[in-house]
């Protein structure tokens, strides 16, 4: 049965769109506009999930929310492509940043997108979350300067996941060429031909 994916412009679920590609199986998009006033998901969503958010996938009689859950869905049904590598080492990492893309990097990169909003109100706490997010970013880039992906030598679901977050900071948070490796990372997957035709699915996306 073919995959539905309730995809919200310039959202996570983008990644989503990304991993059907990359995995090449069948899928449909509904595709859902932000208020242009208060940029939330329409209430339309919560008639697909309580939580009214986006990603949410529908198969085969099933919902799946949230985005690594998602992809670990994708990787189930496509036979283990893009999963966790054989090796120990690599499939811990994997599951490391499978789910250190949204449990950790991103709560700092959201209130950095808060207090940008703010104005000069936001000022005085800028500095400090600024700090926190340069913390993310000097990790990341000192992982990715020992290998080429995320878990290892091979291009993973791990890095879908770690797309949203590192582009955002790309366009929100100071990631610019002083982190080579990283920079070095983004421009590899916006590259991948799966990537560019989950863009032409989804429609106008900020962060690429």
């Amino acid at each position: 049965m073919t995959i539905t994916v309730h995809h919200l412009e310039n959202s996570r679920s983008q990644r989503v769109l990304w991993m059907l590609e990359e995995l090449g199986l069948p899928y449909t998009v509904k595709r859902y506009e932000r208020n242009p006033r208060t940029m939330l998901a329409p209430p339309e969503l919560k008639a697909v999930h309580p939580l009214g958010k986006s990603p949410v996938i529908e198969h085969d009689g099933r919902i799946v929310a949230e985005t690594a859950a998602i992809l670990e869905y994708l990787v189930e049904i496509g036979d283990g492509r893009l999963g966790p590598p054989a090796h120990r080492e690599a499939a811990l990492r994997y599951r490391h940043f499978l789910h250190y893309a949204e449990g950790s990097m991103m709560p700092p990169l959201l209130v950095m997108l808060v207090i940008n909003k703010l104005g000069l109100l936001g000022r005085p706490a800028r500095g400090r979350i600024q700090s926190m997010v340069d913390q993310h970013l000097d990790f990341v880039e000192a992982e990715l300067a020992s290998r080429p992906w995320f878990a290892g030598d091979v291009f993973t679901a791990a890095d879908v996941m770690m797309s949203f977050p590192l582009e955002a900071s790309r366009q929100r948070a100071g990631l610019d060429a002083s982190r080579p490796a990283t920079i070095a990372w983004l421009d590899a997957i916006h590259a991948r031909p799966a990537y560019a035709a989950a863009l032409e699915r989804g429609g106008p996306y900020a962060y690429a």
